[in-house]
C-alpha cells in the first residue's frame, strides 16, 4: 500500500480513526474528514494526519475539500465512507428533519464523496471504495428506520458500484459492523447495552481495530479479486446464509 493516498470520512474518532491508523501502518498517506470535533481533529493533526473539515452531506463542500486533499497529497486511491449520524425515534414519532439528516449524511454522503474520486480512480486503473454499513442495515432495528434504511442503501450502492468499477480496476466493498466499543455505543443506556451484549454470541463488544483490520485488507492490492461483498463483523449476532 506504500504510496497510496487514502481519505477516511468520519476519520478522527472511533472506527474511522482506527481505519486511518491501519491504512497508515501499511504505508498509505491518509487524510481524515471531520465535521465538528475540533479537539479530535487537532489530535489527528498532531499525529501527522491531514484533517479536513467539511460536511459530507454537501456536494459542493465535498468537491472543494477533495480538490484540497488531492492538491496536498495526490490523487485519492482509497476512499472509506465511514461518516454517519443517528437521529433515533420510532417512525410514528420521527420528524422529517430526523429522517432527512440521517439519509443526507449516511447515504447521500457516500455518493457525494465517491463521485469526487471515481473518475480519477478509473483513469489510473486502481481504486478501493470501502463503505461502512451496519448490522442494523441488514436486520433492521427498532427506532432506527432512518439509519437502517441509509445503511441498507449503502449496501446496495456498494454492489452497483462494484459492477460499474470492476473492469476499470476499482473495487467496492462494504463492512457491516455489529456493536463496537465507540463513543456512539457508549452513549447507549447501560441496561440496553447489557441486553445487547447478551445477544452477541462472543459475549462482548467489538473493537474498532477489528473493523480496521478488515478495511486495511480490502484497501490492499491483495484484495483485487474481492468486490461487491459485504463483510459482517458482528460477533455472530446476525448470521446471513
Amino acid at each position: 500500500m506504500a504510496g497510496r493516498i487514502a481519505l477516511v470520512t468520519g476519520g478522527t474518532r472511533g472506527i474511522g480513526l482506527a481505519i486511518a491508523h491501519a491504512l497508515r501502518a501499511q504505508g498509505a498517506s491518509v487524510a481524515v474528514v471531520y465535521n465538528a470535533n475540533e479537539a479530535a481533529a487537532q489530535k489527528c493533526r498532531d499525529e501527522g494526519f491531514l484533517a479536513v473539515k467539511f460536511d459530507v452531506g454537501d456536494f459542493a463542500q465535498c468537491q472543494a475539500a477533495v480538490r484540497e486533499v488531492e492538491t496536498r497529497l495526490g490523487g485519492i486511491d482509497i476512499l472509506v465512507n465511514n461518516a454517519g449520524i443517528t437521529r433515533d425515534a420510532t417512525l410514528h414519532k420521527m420528524t422529517p428533519e430526523a429522517w432527512n439528516d440521517v439519509i443526507r449524511v449516511d447515504l447521500t454522503g457516500a455518493f457525494n464523496m465517491t463521485r469526487q474520486v471515481i473518475e480519477g480512480m478509473r483513469s489510473r486503473g486502481f481504486g478501493r471504495v470501502i463503505n461502512i454499513a451496519s448490522i442494523n442495515g441488514q436486520k433492521g432495528q427498532f427506532g432506527q428506520t432512518n439509519y437502517a434504511a441509509a445503511k441498507a442503501g449503502l449496501i446496495g450502492f456498494t454492489k452497483s458500484l462494484a459492477q460499474e468499477g470492476a473492469r476499470a480496476g476499482v473495487t467496492a466493498n462494504a463492512i457491516a459492523p455489529g456493536y463496537i466499543a465507540t463513543d456512539m455505543v457508549a452513549a447507549v443506556p447501560p441496561a440496553v447495552l447489557d441486553k445487547i451484549k447478551s445477544e452477541i454470541p462472543v459475549a462482548r463488544l467489538g473493537q474498532p481495530e477489528e473493523i480496521a483490520r478488515c478495511a486495511a485488507f480490502l484497501a490492499s492490492d491483495d484484495a483485487g479479486f474481492i468486490t461487491g461483498a459485504t463483510f459482517a463483523i458482528n460477533g455472530g449476532q446476525y448470521l446471513l446464509g
